[in-house]
């Protein structure tokens, strides 16, 4: 369990006591940040509409920003700096972004309602708008995994814990999706998701920075996992391009699956949390399976066979979408108790989609 850089190494191993906590600071990092996603979804779709279209710029401009966010972070702050620290920075700017967002969206709705023109000129003006709104939150997001990978240490032990902090964020993002959707929004508003949100995150940033204080942090020589020099030579330029053309299906089939399964489900709120819920279910579910075995299999061939058996789940998801979920002899109008519908509506986003998401989950964890 050394899995921490020299600052959980052999003359700190009680510091591993700490990796729990770690890990809940991390299940309340997605917890908050899919609370974000759905009140985002609920504001922006009131400005630019709730077609495909408008939910492709949106994923789009939110996974964008979170690649940024991984991608630029060892540019933007050195390695010298704790850890720790810099994920308490992190995390309360998070926090002050969402309220911004909050404020800042039926601001630009008007300067969309004025310019909004042409199919191609709206286009780009929702793409303007959501960058605008979700870049700098979202790519603040996308560094707190980067920031804490500086202290796993770059071995299958610390590649699996990677995985399984990367699995309870997503554990909390599963939480946030269905908090936000079936109760914050429902028996509130967006201005009370978005401050439970902060206050999540804030929480989560003074835990963070209290830990700091108790944990040392050595420098290390190599490269940190996430950071873009480990990814520099060509052994490992070919396991960068598999996850991201892997990732690239990803979104196209969760935009794609979206849009099929609001025509069964309703284009609602709610039924966007369900789907993403699910999505994200198996995801947390294949993370943790990846990171399980990373140690025990040769990662190169486990992947590989998790992108062929994609080609079949896949395949599998455009079937039931099509051909067999819309004809299931179920009447959902039949019971008017709202938690009937929505076992049924989870269990079938769930029956469609989560064999390929718990592939695309396994994949992160073996790339690594």
């Amino acid at each position: 369990m050394d899995v921490l850089n020299p600052a959980l190494s052999s003359d700190n191993r009680a510091d591993r006591r700490y990796i729990p906590v770690l890990m809940l600071l991390f299940f309340g990092s997605g917890c908050s940040a899919l609370i974000y996603e759905i009140v985002w979804f609920h504001l922006i779709q009131l400005v630019i509409g709730s077609s495909a279209v408008s939910i492709g710029v949106l994923l789009s401009t939110y996974m964008g920003g979170m690649c940024l966010g991984s991608l630029l972070l060892p540019f933007v702050v050195p390695v010298q700096r704790h850890p720790l620290r810099v994920y308490a920075v992190i995390e309360l700017g998070i926090g002050i972004m969402g309220i911004v967002v909050l404020f800042g969206v039926p601001w630009l709705y008007r300067l969309y309602a004025a310019g909004a023109g042409s199919a191609v000129s709206g286009l780009w003006l929702r793409a303007i708008i959501c960058a605008i709104c979700l870049l700098l939150p979202t790519f603040l997001m996308g560094a707190t995994l980067p920031a804490v990978a500086r202290w796993i240490e770059r071995t299958p032990q610390g590649i699996s814990w990677l995985g399984f902090l990367y699995g309870s964020n997503i554990t909390g993002a599963v939480f946030g999706s269905l908090l936000a959707g079936f109760y914050l929004l429902r028996v509130y508003d967006t201005a009370m998701a978005t401050y439970v949100a902060a206050t999540i995150n804030v929480g989560v940033s003074v835990i963070a920075f209290t830990l700091s204080g108790k944990v040392l942090h050595r420098i290390s020589s190599e490269p940190s996992l996430t950071e873009f020099s480990a990814f520099t030579n060509g052994t490992n330029r070919s396991a960068y391009v598999t996850i991201g053309l892997s990732g690239l299906c990803a979104l196209g089939a969760e935009v794609t699956w979206t849009r099929l399964l609001s025509l069964m489900l309703g284009a609602t709120v709610y039924a966007f949390s369900i789907i993403l819920a699910s999505f994200l279910i198996g995801l947390g579910i294949g993370t943790s399976i990846g990171s399980a075995i990373s140690r025990r299999v040769k990662p190169a061939i486990a992947l590989a066979w998790c992108q062929m058996l994609l080609c079949v789940a896949v395949a599998w998801t455009a079937y039931m979408l099509t051909q067999s979920i819309p004809y299931w002899p179920i009447d959902p109008s039949l019971s008017k108790n709202p938690w009937f519908n929505f076992q049924l509506d989870l269990l079938r986003c769930l029956w469609a989609t989560l064999p390929p998401a718990c592939l695309w989950g396994a994949s992160f964890p073996l790339a690594m």
